[in-house]
C-alpha cells in the first residue's frame, strides 16, 4: 500500500511530534478553559444546594418530563415528515419531465436558503398556526429541502452503468430506481440522512420563541418562577448535558451507521433446487 493519499501526504516522525504537541497544546487550551468556567461558577455560588435542591420538587420533575416529551414529540413529526417531503422533491428534481423538475429545484433552493426561523415565525404569525404545528412545518420544509440535496446526490452516487444494465433488461424507470438504484445509494446516504436529523433535533429549541411548552421553554418557566427562586445558570446546566446527550447519541449512531456501511457487503448461500427433468431445454439429448 502506497504512503500517500491523493489528498496529502503520510506525516513523517518531525510532524507527528509537532501534532503530537499541537494534540497536547491544544487539550490543556482547554481543560484551562473549562477549569476557568468551573471557577467561575463556584466564585458565584452555583452550585450551592439551595440552588439545586427545587430540582428535587416533583413539579419541577414533571414539567422538565413534559418538555422533553413535547420535543421528542416535536422532533419525531419533523423527521418523519422531512423524510417525505426530501424523497418527493428529490423524485421531482431527477424527473424526466422539465417543469416538474424546475419547480422543485425552485421550491428545494428556496427553503435551503430561507432561515427556519423565519420560516417557523412567518407560519405561526401571519397563518394562524399552533406552536406545534408552526414548529414541525418550518423544520419539515428546511430539513426536507436539504435532505432532497441528499437523495439526489446518493442517487447520483451509484456507478452509472448500473441503471444502464437495467434499462438493457427492460426496466422502466420507477423500476430502476426502486430496485436498482435506490437500494445501493442508501449505503452513502445513511450518515447524511442522520446527520441532517441531529440538526432537526437541535432546532426544535426554536419553538421556544412561538411559546411551544418544549424542554428550553420548560427551563424558563421553572428559571422564572418566583415560588422556586431557582437561578437560570443550575437551569442551563440540567438542560444542556441532556439536549448535547440526544445529540451525541444520533452522532454516534451516523458514525456507527457509517462504519457499518463501509464493510464489504456479505454474501449468503442460497439453497437452489436441482433442475427437474421437464425444466430442460428441448432439443436432442
Amino acid at each position: 500500500m502506497n504512503d500517500s493519499t491523493a489528498l496529502y501526504d503520510i506525516p513523517g516522525p518531525h510532524a507527528r511530534r509537532r501534532h503530537l504537541l499541537y494534540g497536547v497544546a491544544s487539550t490543556v487550551v482547554i481543560l484551562a478553559l473549562a477549569g476557568w468556567i468551573l471557577y467561575l461558577l463556584f466564585d458565584k455560588d452555583q452550585f450551592t444546594s439551595t440552588k439545586w435542591s427545587p430540582f428535587l420538587y416533583k413539579g419541577i420533575q414533571e414539567l422538565l418530563l413534559e418538555g422533553l416529551g413535547n420535543t421528542l414529540k416535536a422532533f419525531a413529526y419533523a423527521s418523519v415528515l422531512s423524510l417525505a417531503l426530501g424523497a418527493v422533491l428529490a423524485a421531482g428534481r431527477l424527473s424526466d419531465h422539465r417543469v416538474l423538475r424546475w419547480i422543485s429545484t425552485l421550491l428545494v433552493e428556496f427553503f435551503r436558503a430561507m432561515p427556519v426561523l423565519v420560516m417557523i415565525f412567518f407560519i405561526f404569525v401571519a397563518l394562524k398556526v399552533q406552536p406545534l404545528p408552526a414548529l414541525v412545518a418550518g423544520l419539515t420544509l428546511y430539513n426536507g429541502s436539504v435532505l432532497a440535496e441528499v437523495f439526489r446526490t446518493g442517487i447520483h452516487s451509484v456507478a452509472r452503468g448500473q441503471g444502464e444494465a437495467a434499462y438493457a433488461l427492460g426496466m422502466r424507470k420507477t423500476q430502476v430506481m426502486t430496485y436498482v438504484l435506490v437500494p445501493q445509494a442508501v449505503r452513502a446516504m445513511l450518515p447524511a440522512i442522520i446527520s441532517q436529523l441531529v440538526v432537526a433535533l437541535k432546532d426544535t429549541s426554536l419553538g421556544f420563541l412561538i411559546t411551544y411548552e418544549e424542554f428550553l421553554h420548560a427551563g424558563k418557566l421553572i428559571a422564572s418562577n418566583l415560588d422556586y427562586d431557582l437561578p437560570f445558570i443550575p437551569v442551563v446546566l440540567v438542560i444542556s448535558p441532556i439536549y448535547i446527550g440526544m445529540c451525541m447519541l444520533l452522532s454516534w449512531f451516523a458514525t456507527w451507521v457509517a462504519r457499518r456501511e463501509r464493510r464489504d457487503p456479505k454474501t449468503k448461500a442460497v439453497d437452489v433446487d436441482p433442475a427437474e427433468p421437464e425444466t430442460l431445454l428441448p432439443g436432442p439429448q
